[in-house]
């Protein structure tokens, strides 16, 4: 039976595959680069081809942002009813479409199926959340303090925007930027991650069955990031970049976005703390940590990077989530048994093996290690480090990897504090029966986002993003619609 349903699921893989376009995307058009080249997608899985795509330049860059300029007038004009519409039947599509989407992201990204379908769910709610925004932007009218003049304030477009996204979740990711550039009247040149191009492409596919018009998102997937990115941000044409992925590239692109003073939301990296105080319940501490952790293969910016867990509790609690973790079932999420796939590629592997070790040479346990398949693909063992060294590399960066790194603590101000040191403030976690400890404890956390008693921040309805090195600016919420507006002032004496 289960090799019959893998069987199954490969031979919808390659429907789903043959439907994909791979040109380039620039007003409404399907073309190749304008020198021919072409970047092929990978499975994680087994290294294996999956498609070959264009692989934009900066010429098809530059084509790509006059088409989203020529159309910001018209697409600024449609009626919010109307943009709510199409976001609407966006997301009735993702939903009727769910199976197909789960597919592809598993075979470009690697993650297991069941969590592929979890991502498009998450996905279709950015387009119906915005779809329920779009006709609520609003303005104000009142009177200066003198009685002289009437202030007339409303809510513009900012304009044509620059979507980049990660690898990470590419569904959701693009969903998460382009429903709010919708449903505020911006046109859009859409830059997804060279590594899961695939997705987007069937995303602007299913937009334009949807009811996008032509010309409103241009999609440019490429490997040639450095050579088109400036280029298109130094036109002066573009008025808004959206970027989610790293914090060194974040600084790259918040000094070019100067040149032209263009409005900027950043996502950027995260090392986010996860404490577990000693009256903690343990079951809710070990599923939370799970989640936080093991989400997306331990490859998700919110993930659990450094665990501080209380003396008083470490040892059930590092035995029970060690269990947890090493039992996971490794392998191609197109395998209905998978609980974990691969890491997106062989750097990425090597890094987390590299981390490890570094953890180790500095004086770190392993609690435990579970297994890999034999043959291709970039896996990696959920792993469960004890006495983790502050110096380590574990605990100062981004591990992107299924490796739990635990140090223990006693001291509630002690451990706030080295939760706290850190360039980066996206989320932290924390796990507490005490309703004041985990109020003051949230309160105290220089964190853009805090999970208490849950390994889950992430929601459409809710605003997303960091402080410090994190990023500027939020994604989700009301106020991921206001990212995409500009405030305009009309002055009118009073006669």
């Amino acid at each position: 039976m289960t090799a019959t349903l893998e069987s199954d699921r490969r031979a919808d893989l390659a429907r789903v595959l043959a439907a994909v376009p791979t040109g380039l995307l620039i007003d409404g058009q399907q073309r190749g680069a304008a020198d021919d080249a072409v970047v092929t997608v990978e499975n994680p899985a087994d290294g294996q081809p999956l498609l070959e795509i264009a692989d934009a330049g900066e010429a098809d860059a530059l084509a790509a942002v006059r088409s989203a300029a020529a159309h910001q007038g018209s697409w600024a004009t449609t009626a919010p009813r109307n943009r709510s519409g199409i976001l609407a039947r966006a997301a009735e599509l993702l939903d009727r479409q769910q199976e197909d989407f789960a597919l592809l992201i598993t075979a470009e990204m690697g993650k297991p199926l069941a969590e592929a379908r979890g991502e498009v769910a998450y996905a279709a709610e950015f387009f119906r959340w915005f779809s329920e925004q779009a006709g609520h932007i609003s303005g104000s009218y009142g009177l200066s303090a003198d009685g002289g003049t009437r202030i007339l304030v409303s809510r513009r477009p900012v304009g044509p925007c620059l979507l980049i996204t990660p690898w990470n979740f590419p569904l959701a990711m693009g969903a998460r930027k382009i429903g709010p550039a919708i449903a505020a009247g911006c046109t859009m040149v859409f830059k997804p991650a060279p590594q899961t191009p695939l997705t987007s492409l069937a995303l602007a596919q299913l937009l334009a069955e949807a009811g996008l018009p032509n010309g409103v998102l241009n999609v440019i997937a490429s490997s040639r990031a450095e050579l088109i990115t400036g280029p298109m941000m130094r036109t002066g044409a573009l008025r808004k970049l959206s970027f989610t992925g790293s914090t060194e590239v974040g600084r790259i692109l918040l000094r070019v976005a100067a040149d032209t003073v263009m409005r900027t939301s950043m996502e950027l990296g995260g090392n986010a703390p996860f404490i577990v105080f000693e009256d903690a319940d343990l079951d809710v501490a070990v599923e939370a940590a799970m989640v936080a952790k093991m989400r997306n293969m331990g490859q998700a910016c919110t993930a659990a990077n450094r665990m501080y867990v209380h003396a008083a509790v470490a040892t059930e609690f590092t035995a029970e989530l060690t269990r947890r973790m090493t039992g996971l079932v490794v392998g191609d999420g197109l395998q209905p048994e998978t609980q974990v796939g691969p890491l997106i590629d062989a750097a990425s592997q090597l890094k987390v093996r590299q981390f490890i070790d570094d953890a180790l040479d500095r004086g770190a346990s392993v609690a435990g290690i579970g297994s890999v398949p034999d043959g291709a693909g970039y896996f990696c063992a959920p792993t469960v480090l004890t006495d983790v060294q502050p110096g380590s590399v574990l605990s100062q960066a981004e591990i992107f990897g299924p490796v739990a790194a635990i140090s223990t603590f006693t001291d509630e101000s002690a451990v706030v504090a080295a939760a706290n040191d850190t360039e980066w403030g996206l989320v932290g976690y924390l796990i507490t029966e005490n309703l004041d400890r985990a109020l003051r404890v949230s309160e105290a956390m220089e964190t853009g986002m805090v999970g208490i008693n849950t390994g889950v921040v992430s929601n459409p309805s809710a605003p997303f993003g960091g402080v410090k090195q994190s990023g500027l600016g939020r994604e989700g919420g009301a106020v991921g619609l206001e990212e995409y507006l500009e405030l305009h002032y009309a002055a009118i004496p009073v006669r």
